[in-house]
C-alpha cells in the first residue's frame, strides 16, 4: 500500500511548508499507530476558500485582491486561526499554517481545529482608510464562512488589534439579526474596550516565557542570566525580548527586515520597542537603533547564546543558517521557522530545537480566553489570564515531555504525537460520518 503521501501525490523533498507540515504530521501519526483513514483526512484541508474582492483606493482606482481561508480540520471544535495581510501568500502556505493551527489546539487541549486567512497585501503600503476598506471587504466576502460558532478568525502578521475590530464591526452588520448579539466574539484579538482581553497582546510572548521556564532547567540553562537572539521585533519578538529581560536574561542581538544590531553588553528590549513601534500597525525596523551596532546577518546567525530565537516568519532556517547558529536552544516563536534540512542538522550538533506548536500556542490559548470571555459576558481581570495560560501551557510542556520520553525523539516530533495522539482519541470516540 502506497503511503499517505504517495497517495495524495505529496513529494516530501519538495521544499513545500504544507508538504514538510504534512510529512511530520503523518510521522507522528505513524508513530501513535493513527487509522490510515484519519491520517488521510488531516493530510487536506477540510475546506479552502479562495476569492478576488476590489477595493477603493484613495486616490479613486480601484486594485483587486486575493483573499483565503483555510479550514483544515473542525474535530475538536470550530476553526480557529489568524488572519495575515502579507504581500507573498499563497494557498500552500496558509494551508501550512492552518494546519500548525490544528496541532497547536490538539496540543495545548482547546476545544478548536486549525483555521488560517490571508489577504496578499503589504499593509504598510495602504492609508488607514484603505486599510479599513479593505478589511471591511475582505470580511463581507468571506461571510458566513466565519462566525462565533464555526470560525473564529484572530490577528497574524501585518494584522492587529484595531483590523480585528473592524472584523467584527462588518461582521455584526451584515450577519442576520439573530447572529449579531454574539458578534463581537466572531474574532479574537480586539481592542479590551470592544470584547479584547487582558493580556492578549503579550500572550504569545508570555506563553513563551512559561515554556521555556519550564524546560531549560533539565537542559542545564538557567533563565535569569541566559543569554538569545531575536529574528524580529514585531509583537511577538518584542514582547518575548522584553519579557525574558524582566526575567534576568540578556538580549545581545536582533534582526528584522530593515538589518541587524548586536550589543554584547545587552540590548535594553524596552528602548528598542520605543524605537520600533509609532503605536500603530506601521512599525520602523531595528536598524539604526542608537543603543547597539550594526552587524552583518552573517555576524547575527553565529553570534554566541544560549537561546536563539526565530520570532518572525517561516521557513528561515535552512541548511546554510542551521550550521552558522551559535547557540544551545532554538527557540521557535513564530510558525515552523526551522526546515526539516536545518533541524537535522541543529540536531546533529547537538541544538535542541523548542518547536511552534508549543513555543507560540500562548496566543491562540489567551484568544480561547477572549473568546469564552464574550461568549459568557464576562471580563477577567490580568492576574487571572496569566495564572490559567501558565497552567496550559505548562501541561503542554508536561505532554511534550512525556511524549519524548517514550518515544525517545526531539521535542518537535514528541509535540506532534501529543497532539495527533488526542485527535486519534477524538475521532475514535465519534466516528467518522456515515
Amino acid at each position: 500500500m502506497p503511503s499517505v503521501l504517495e497517495e495524495l501525490g505529496m513529494d516530501p523533498a519538495s521544499g513545500n511548508l504544507y508538504v514538510e507540515t504534512i510529512s511530520d504530521l503523518l510521522q507522528a501519526a505513524e508513530m501513535e499507530n493513527m487509522d490510515r483513514r484519519v491520517q488521510l483526512i488531516l493530510a487536506q484541508p477540510k475546506n479552502e476558500i479562495v476569492f478576488h474582492f476590489p477595493v477603493r483606493m484613495d486616490d479613486g482606482q480601484y486594485h483587486l485582491f486575493k483573499g483565503i481561508r483555510i479550514q483544515h480540520n473542525n474535530a475538536l471544535g470550530p476553526y480557529k486561526g489568524g488572519i495575515r495581510y502579507h504581500q507573498d501568500v499563497g494557498v500552500s502556505h496558509v494551508k501550512a499554517l492552518a494546519a500548525l493551527m490544528t496541532l497547536k489546539c490538539a496540543l495545548v487541549r482547546l476545544p478548536f481545529g486549525g483555521g488560517k486567512g490571508a489577504v496578499g497585501v503589504d499593509p504598510y503600503k495602504l492609508s488607514n482608510d484603505e486599510l479599513s476598506r479593505l478589511t471591511r471587504r475582505f470580511t463581507s466576502a468571506l461571510g458566513s464562512n466565519i462566525g462565533p460558532n464555526s470560525d473564529i478568525p484572530a490577528p497574524d502578521v501585518g494584522t492587529n488589534a484595531q483590523i480585528m475590530a473592524w472584523i467584527a464591526d462588518t461582521y455584526m452588520n451584515v450577519q442576520e439579526l439573530e447572529h449579531r448579539f454574539a458578534g463581537h466574539a466572531v474574532v479574537t484579538g480586539k481592542p479590551i474596550e470592544f470584547g479584547g482581553s487582558q493580556g492578549r497582546d503579550k500572550a504569545t510572548g508570555q506563553g513563551l516565557l512559561y515554556v521555556i521556564e519550564d524546560l531549560l532547567p533539565e537542559l542545564g540553562i538557567s533563565l535569569k542570566n541566559a543569554t538569545f537572539s531575536l529574528i524580529g521585533y514585531g509583537n511577538v519578538g518584542s514582547w518575548t525580548g522584553r519579557l525574558l529581560t524582566r526575567e534576568g536574561a540578556k538580549l545581545v542581538a536582533v534582526m528584522d527586515h530593515t538589518g541587524a544590531v548586536v550589543n554584547p553588553d545587552g540590548i535594553d528590549a524596552e528602548r528598542l520597542y520605543q524605537w520600533t513601534s509609532d503605536g500603530s500597525n506601521r512599525r520602523r525596523g531595528v536598524s539604526g537603533f542608537p543603543g547597539a551596532e550594526a552587524c552583518s546577518e552573517d555576524e547575527f546567525y553565529s553570534a554566541k547564546v544560549d537561546l536563539f530565537i526565530p520570532a518572525a516568519l517561516e521557513q528561515m532556517i535552512g541548511p546554510e543558517r542551521a550550521r552558522q547558529i551559535n547557540a544551545k536552544v532554538v527557540v521557535e516563536a513564530a510558525n515552523a521557522p526551522v526546515t526539516p534540512p536545518g533541524e537535522e542538522i541543529l540536531l546533529d550538533r547537538g541544538i535542541e530545537v523548542m518547536p511552534s506548536i508549543l513555543c507560540n500556542s500562548g496566543g491562540v490559548t489567551v484568544s480561547y480566553f477572549e473568546w469564552k470571555q464574550n461568549r459568557q459576558a464576562e471580563t477577567w481581570d490580568l492576574e487571572v489570564v496569566d495564572r490559567e495560560l501558565k497552567k496550559q501551557m505548562k501541561m503542554a510542556a508536561a505532554r511534550v515531555r512525556e511524549a519524548r520520553a517514550q518515544h525517545k525523539c526531539g521535542m518537535r516530533t514528541a509535540a506532534f504525537c501529543a497532539a495527533v495522539k488526542y485527535i486519534g482519541v477524538v475521532y475514535n470516540l465519534r466516528g467518522i460520518f456515515p
